[in-house]
């Protein structure tokens, strides 16, 4: 690599350190990585049929608890769209034995990663519990699957319809969010078992009775159509008396049979058009493919990955870096069980014909087929995914860990190891079967959607129904006779790991911690720069910077670069909170070095490429455009000026930037704000690895020893923010939407250098978890919403309080009114009561094992302590305080905290629908439309005051 030819590329580059880096050794090969993917399992059926598989992990005091049944959207017969989903909901209601929410004896006892899902093949339930727990949560598990029906009432059935009704609502009000439905009725029949979504329409979700649903438990839930993997810290002989104690005596049921599921094929290309509310015009391309069990998924999988998978794939490089066509593009293929679907997405680059864009994909999918990939090609998406599946597997259940992987295998192919046989499938990938694979099966009639801008069309709303009047009789859930919850035993504290503080040659701070669960190293190279660096006036060109840096180094243009790190199965990353500016990277050790060596050039000299400067700005203004069609997007550029004032620094934060800003942005402007505040002064470097700290500080000091800065640093001044004069609301018009969403921000004088333990562990109660008022409020018992939450924003000098709720439409006014409600009664004449403050404090004990149990939390508290200057042991010794804490000094502390006489409310929704409900509230209510929202929501000077 010749670094000289970077110092010369310009004048405003002379400044910048060119260090002279050594040959960077070869990757480990694919073989290598697939061989260290190993989860050892033992397994035992009983003899009502339940199969359960045991892994034994001991790196921390948990056990992870996964059932899954043998029940998906795909056994629903017509009519009875989304029940599959809808009874997941109710599953969490409470059995005959334990009849309050499932949540509430889970949380007690310091659960993590607790929750349910269901998609077209499969339902599955999931916690991760401390040992001691384990009873627990077996009694649970078991008593809702054998004991559930006495507990399931109409007055639950109607409250979880309406919750699924606003998840599909939520879902569907995003950008894009109909096109799901459309592929999935171009590619499938109505009657085949895929040819529906998992959420289900509005009216089979309306026409669910009670009696259909019991009929659906029966049908499905018997123990002979469940697996049971329990992983963590038990074994085969602990595991299996247990098992027998709770879930033995459960009968069997029917077994579900699953319907034949043949692959569709098109007659011919069909294509279609729909309208949304977009930025930009979406082109699709779909195919119905074949399920995990068949030879070619793996097969596929790599194809989706030289396609549009890699950060280097052929679409990519060809529609977005090249010849600028789409802002973004990506494929996928999703497998289910007996049938799955290969996608092709691009967001249209405005002004360029769709037309255009479609032709184009045609042709490089064509050219795929006669071609074929290139072993390289092969090379990486082996490696990257390989490299992915080792990072997932070191937590040991939740969503995606190695629970899933055993249940998964057991459950679709009758192998708890087909993890394993997919990742060999993968690893034995040739160029020629990848193309064999995609001329089978992408060489067939495509199915074409695109997403146009415009109104959207009619939306099948929901016909409520009503909730079970309080006059009529109750209705008597049957009383569990299997006695009471189990006791648990002592838990065992968090071992949170030694974190250790050296120097580099260059005095960079290296603040390390060893975990050897998985062999990769995450690194975080951390600057002293944030949001409230951000340039006045030029809002975004730190968005902008930070979308540069691996655009190119000496050497090596993007694409290049791109091949590079797929190659060592290579995580790169920047990003951003309000007070720090951040690169990551996350690599198996094996290829540490070469890693270190690319990463290196990527922090300390990239170099910003005219060349590529013009597409990756047209990429940011693109994304800006969609925050402005977003709901999240549109709090998130209006809710920071509110907060903070207009002038603060923190008030930057204001999505992608300023769009006139950042089109008038140079390649100067970059370098100069990657000298003032990227820069080795500013930096610390915090790293969780397998490896030891000696061999990781000579390896940083390699790459970063000999970084030396030049040239005046930035400076930020923060201070503490004004607040809002007197409550109001601001409603930013977003037409045809079926959810308004309401934010609540309460600005206070608390800064995250703070003890925020109090106000935290007080919130637990009123924002903080599922159990939260405000969530039991708006979603459980009103249904009128899929989640509502608050809390402690904290950055450094900041730390509001700000609720977020998305609610139906028509319920914007009385769900806004409930929640302030809900805050008042907090605040005052129904404060945090004993048990609350109970399961807040014994709760957050209990899960502190759990929420360290990966690298990826560790390096997040080694962070967080640092930036609010606590003691590195903080997450070690916190029990103590948690112990310490009273229920009147929560109440204070909260009571301090949350001002509801200077709160302000954004409602994002339909101007048309909600504003004449907001008018109700006694409130001054200010209309902004979505589209004046670009260059950042300013509040009126006479809405603020300057205390």
């Amino acid at each position: 690599m010749n670094i000289k030819i970077l110092a010369l590329s310009g004048a405003a580059l002379a400044t910048l350190a060119a260090p002279v880096y050594a040959q960077a050794p070869k990757a480990a090969p694919v073989s290598a990585l697939v061989a260290q993917v190993d989860i050892p399992y033992q397994t035992f059926t009983l003899k009502n049929g339940l199969r359960v598989i045991v892994h034994t992990d001991r790196k921390a005091p948990v056990v992870a608890v996964s059932v899954w049944y043998d029940v998906g959207a795909k056994h629903e017969p017509k009519g009875k769209t989304g029940f599959a989903h809808l009874f997941e909901h109710l599953m969490f209601n409470g059995s005959e034995n334990a009849p309050d929410d499932f949540f509430e004896p889970l949380k007690t006892v310091g659960a993590t990663d607790y929750n349910g899902t269901t998609n077209l093949d499969r339902t599955n339930y999931f916690e991760t519990v401390p040992t001691a727990a384990l009873d627990r949560a077996l009694f649970l598990e078991s008593d809702r699957m054998g004991y559930l029906l006495g507990a399931v009432t109409q007055a639950k059935l109607d409250e979880q319809r309406g919750v699924v009704q606003n998840e599909k609502r939520q879902n569907d009000n995003q950008p894009y969010g109909l096109a799901r439905y459309k592929i999935t009725e171009g590619l499938y029949p109505s009657d085949h078992p895929y040819g529906h979504d998992t959420i289900g329409s509005m009216a089979d979700l309306d026409a669910a009775s009670l009696q259909t649903v019991k009929d659906w438990f029966t049908g499905h839930y018997g123990p002979n159509n469940a697996v049971l993997v329990l992983a963590g810290d038990i074994d085969l002989a602990t595991a299996r008396p247990l098992v027998e104690k709770y879930f033995g005596a459960i009968k069997p049921g029917p077994k579900s049979v699953a319907r034949p599921a043949p692959i569709p094929t098109l007659s011919a290309p069909k294509s279609e058009a729909i309208t949304d509310r977009v930025a930009a015009v979406m082109v699709t391309r779909n195919w119905a493919v074949p399920g995990v069990n068949d030879p070619d998924a793996s097969a596929l999988d790599v194809v989706s990955g030289v396609l549009g998978g890699l950060d280097s794939s052929r679409l990519d490089n060809a529609l977005v870096k090249q010849e600028k066509l789409a802002v973004q593009v990506g494929t996928y293929n999703q497998s289910g069980a007996q049938a799955g679907t290969f996608g092709i997405r691009a967001i249209v680059r405005p002004g360029v014909d769709p037309a255009l864009v479609g032709r184009r994909i045609d042709e490089i999918v064509a050219d795929f087929l006669k071609n074929g990939p290139t072993q390289d090609e092969v090379t990486r998406v082996v490696t990257t995914s390989s490299a992915g599946t080792i990072r997932g597997l070191e937590s040991v259940g939740g969503f995606g860990g190695k629970a899933v992987a055993l249940a998964q295998g057991a459950l679709f192919s009758n192998d708890p190891g087909f993890y394993k046989k997919e990742l060999q499938r993968l690893a034995a990938q040739t160029p020629a079967t990848v193309k064999a694979a995609a001329d089978k099966w992408l060489s067939r009639p495509a199915y074409a959607l695109t997403v146009n801008q415009g109104p959207r069309g009619a939306y099948a709303e929901a016909v409520v129904p009503p909730a079970t009047p309080v006059a009529a009789a109750p209705e008597t859930p049957v009383k569990g006779t299997r006695g009471p919850l189990p006791a648990v035993g002592a838990i065992a504290g968090l071992s949170f790991p030694k974190v250790e503080r050296v120097r580099l040659s260059n005095g960079i701070e290296l603040v390390f911690a060893r975990r050897d669960a998985v062999p990769v190293t995450q690194i975080a190279l951390s600057f002293d720069a944030g949001v409230a660096a951000d340039v006045p006036g030029k809002l975004g060109t730190q968005n902008l910077t930070l979308a540069m840096m691996d655009e190119g180094v000496a050497g090596l243009d993007s694409i290049k670069l791109a091949e590079a790190r797929e190659r060592l199965g290579m995580d790169v990353g920047g990003g951003s909170s309000a007070d720090r500016t951040g690169l990551s990277m996350s690599v198996p050790s094996a290829n540490l070095t070469p890693a270190l060596d690319l990463f290196a050039k990527i922090a300390r000299t990239p170099a910003f490429p005219d060349s590529e400067l013009a597409r990756v700005k047209n990429q940011q203004l693109a994304g800006i455009a969609q925050e402005l069609t977003s709901p999240n997007g549109l709090v998130g550029r209006v809710l920071p000026p509110l907060l903070y004032g207009p002038q603060h620094p923190y008030a930057k934060a204001q999505g992608g930037g300023d769009p006139q800003a950042v089109a008038a942005l140079t390649r100067a402007d970059l370098i100069a704000f990657q000298q003032a505040w990227l820069r080795p002064d500013k930096a610390k470097i915090f790293v969780v690895s397998d490896r030891p700290l000696a061999e990781i500080r000579a390896a940083l000091d390699g790459a970063f020893g000999d970084w030396r800065a030049t040239g005046p640093a930035g400076t930020k001044a923060v201070a503490t923010p004004p607040r809002p004069a007197a409550p109001r609301i601001v409603l930013v018009d977003r037409p045809d939407s079926p959810q308004s969403l309401i934010v609540g921000a309460f600005p206070n004088g608390l800064v995250g250098t703070e003890d925020l333990l109090p106000v935290g562990t007080a919130n637990d109660a009123l924002g903080g978890s599922f159990l939260s008022r405000i969530n039991m409020d708006l979603r459980e018992r009103r249904h009128w919403s899929y989640g509502a939450r608050g809390g402690f924003q904290q950055s450094e000098f900041a730390a509001p309080y700000v609720l977020s709720a998305p609610v139906q439409a028509d319920k914007t006014g009385p769900s806004l009114a409930s929640a302030r409600d809900d805050v008042l009664a907090y605040l005052g004449k129904e404060p945090m009561t004993r048990v609350e403050f109970d399961r807040a404090v014994t709760g957050g004990i209990n899960a502190l094992p759990g929420s360290f149990e990966t690298s990826g939390a560790v390096l997040g508290a080694m962070q967080s302590n640092d930036l609010y200057k606590r003691p590195d042991d903080y997450y070690a010794t916190i029990a103590q305080r948690y112990r310490g804490l009273t229920l009147p000094q929560l109440n204070t502390a909260i009571q301090g905290a949350i001002d509801p006489s200077r709160a302000f409310w954004i409602v994002v929704g339909d101007a048309s629908k909600v504003r004449g409900q907001l008018d109700t509230l006694g409130l001054p209510v200010e209309v902004v439309p979505a589209s004046a929202v670009a260059g950042g929501a300013t509040p009126p000077a006479a809405a603020r005051s300057g205390e």
